[in-house]
């Protein structure tokens, strides 16, 4: 069911913004279609001359004469329809550029909890799709929002000043047309709506398909993923065909009202013409003019159905340029003076991925205290919280009720930048982006150099591959790392944080993917960069933590026990049973 209201409600202000920095694209385009509108208006006129004048009364010059003149009017024409083509193209062109580049800033910028509502194909497709939509909404509107009505206005005052009475059948078509026009335009709106839906559907199958198809062809569920694929292309394909077909059932509805307008033209004037009231020539050039105003009024209805289909992307547009940006630092000193050192405390911190007040909290009552330079061990069970925990340390998440504190400052007045760049974090799931070693190197560290990098290299124990490899450092590297193993990427994501010299370690079952040989190989070389730095290790091998100056023993949320390796073994509780299972495993 279509909302009465909804077309009505589509925000194009968005417009008014991107286009404001290109006002002079914006006004010469018009100017240049309302010459082409002025040219094309005369031609009829002149038509009509040379028929009742010129071939009637057999006035050679006055036809050449005539015909010459409608030739210089049909370049101006032209020129006009190039100048208002480029300008036009000009506006759309930067219009798209500065939209798309303010979108992915505020996927970039905006908090991860709000970004995460949308999935990544949903993004893309915004992005992409929706973005040229409404850059061609702008091309465009820029030549038929002038064109379109100018022709009308000046086709019917042309109509009305060769015949008065002919021109009252222009006045009863009209607003049937109009009111035909706008009410395809209003259901295609919801239309459109789903249609984008559906792409989004569709690019997210593909997304999967294409980042997964290693582990589709392991499972063997190609032909699954096949159906899946044509269900959602099927569904697009039908969602856009309904479309189409509600647009196609318009033509035959207009073009029965223009025949009509045609016939009556034809009759009546021929009645008029037998009673010598008006000319063959003023005949053909009123039907050249109701011509022009059907082709404009069509313009119109086009142009309905293209803001229509545009506005559906521009809602979906305003949904992320709407979502709030991190706030910025609310004590401005930080900027350039705080200096994090690493101390760091939860005050009673729940959490909830909702961000409601509810019992379904992922973290409940979370109270501890790190001091600058200490190592903090988190253990439990899958799905108790800990990487929840460490999610909110590096702020991509904001407690739900309670403070955490780093150097005795809330968290969330610290300049997210200055936060962000004394942290280094090591996931879970090694995420690398496309291009050499040296250039995944330098995203931690851009001003790195070579013997910077391979220091790094050797301390998470990949170095020696690294040299094996024909070209070194400038080895290309696939999207995820497609060419690596899993240990070799978990490797070089640690290396990365190394290189980013954080003064907070953030280490989430880094070494998951890592035998225990390198495992251990990689602890030893790495005690010496956590010196001085506080440190947080998630480790699944409960002898890495062993040496923590905490441990915190997480479960459904909670920390139930929390203290030294000795201290936890004495009490023989929840981490005591871990242990000794993992031990005697």
């Amino acid at each position: 069911m279509i909302k009465k209201n909804k077309f009505k409600e589509i925000d194009f202000d968005i417009f008014f913004y991107y286009l404001k920095n290109y006002k002079k694209a914006v006004i010469l385009a018009p100017i240049f279609m309302i010459l082409e509108v002025i040219m094309d208006l005369l031609q009829p006129k002149l038509l009509s001359r040379i028929v009742d004048e010129g071939i009637i009364k057999e006035n050679l010059n006055l036809i050449i004469n005539t015909g010459f003149t409608m030739l210089i009017i049909a370049v101006i024409g032209l020129i006009g329809g190039i100048g208002c083509t480029i300008f036009s193209s000009l506006a759309s062109q930067n219009f798209g550029h500065d939209l798309r580049n303010d979108i992915f800033k505020k996927i970039l910028n905006s908090k991860f909890k709000n970004i995460t509502k949308f999935s990544p194909s949903s993004l893309i497709t915004r992005l992409t799709n929706d973005v040229s939509q409404a850059q061609q909404l702008v091309l465009i509107s820029l030549r038929m929002l002038v064109r379109a009505p100018f022709l009308c206005i000046g086709g019917i005052i042309m109509s009305f000043l060769i015949n008065l009475k002919l021109s009252l059948i222009i006045l009863v078509i009209i607003p049937c047309l109009l009111l035909i026009f706008y009410h395809f335009a209003k259901k295609s709106f919801n239309l459109f709506t789903i249609m984008q839906k559906k792409l989004d559907r569709l690019n997210l199958i593909i997304r999967e398909n294409l980042a997964g198809i290693r582990v589709i062809k392991i499972f063997n569920r190609t032909d699954y993923e096949k159906n899946r694929f044509e269900n959602a292309n099927k569904e697009l394909m039908r969602s856009s065909l309904e479309a189409i077909n509600l647009i196609v059932k318009m033509g035959p509805i207009v073009m029965i009202i223009i025949n009509l307008s045609i016939i009556s033209v034809l009759w009546f004037g021929g009645k008029m013409f037998l009673n010598e009231k008006i000319k063959v020539g003023e005949i053909m050039a009123f039907i050249n003019y109701l011509m022009i105003i059907f082709m404009s009024l069509m313009m119109i209805s086009n142009l309905f159905i293209f803001i229509s289909r545009a506005g559906a992307s521009i809602e979906r547009i305003n949904e992320i340029l709407k979502i709030p940006s991190c706030v910025k630092s609310k004590r401005e000193k930080f900027h350039q003076t705080f200096d994090i050192r690493g101390k760091i405390e939860f005050k009673n911190v729940f959490f909830s991925y909702d961000g409601s007040l509810s019992k379904n909290y992922s973290l409940k009552n979370i109270s501890f205290k790190v001091e600058n330079g200490q190592t903090l061990g988190i253990v439990g069970t899958t799905g108790s919280g800990k990487t929840t925990l460490l999610n909110l340390i590096a702020n991509l998440y904001q407690p739900t009720k309670g403070e955490i504190l780093i150097d005795g400052i809330n968290i969330e007045e610290i300049e997210p930048s200055i936060l962000k760049n004394s942290i280094g974090f090591v996931t879970q799931d090694t995420l690398i982006f496309s291009g050499t070693i040296k250039e995944i190197m330098k995203w931690a560290n851009e001003n790195a150099t070579d013997e910077e990098i391979i220091e790094a290299l050797k301390v998470s124990q990949i170095y020696d591959f690294i040299k094996t490899l024909p070209d070194g450092l400038d080895t290309f590297i696939g999207q995820k790392g497609v060419n690596l193993s899993g240990g070799q990427k978990q490797r070089l994501t640690i290396a990365r944080a190394i290189l980013a010299n954080p003064q907070i370690l953030i280490l989430d079952e880094a070494t998951s993917n890592i035998d225990t040989k390198t495992e251990m190989d990689i602890q030893k070389s790495m005690l010496k960069l956590m010196e001085g730095r506080t440190s947080f290790v998630i480790a699944h091998r409960l002898n890495t933590i062993k040496n923590a100056d905490l441990i915190l023993v997480v479960n459904e949320g909670e920390i139930v026990e929390k203290g030294t390796h000795k201290e936890l073994m004495e009490k023989k509780g929840f981490y005591y049973n871990l242990f000794i299972t993992q031990f005697a495993e």
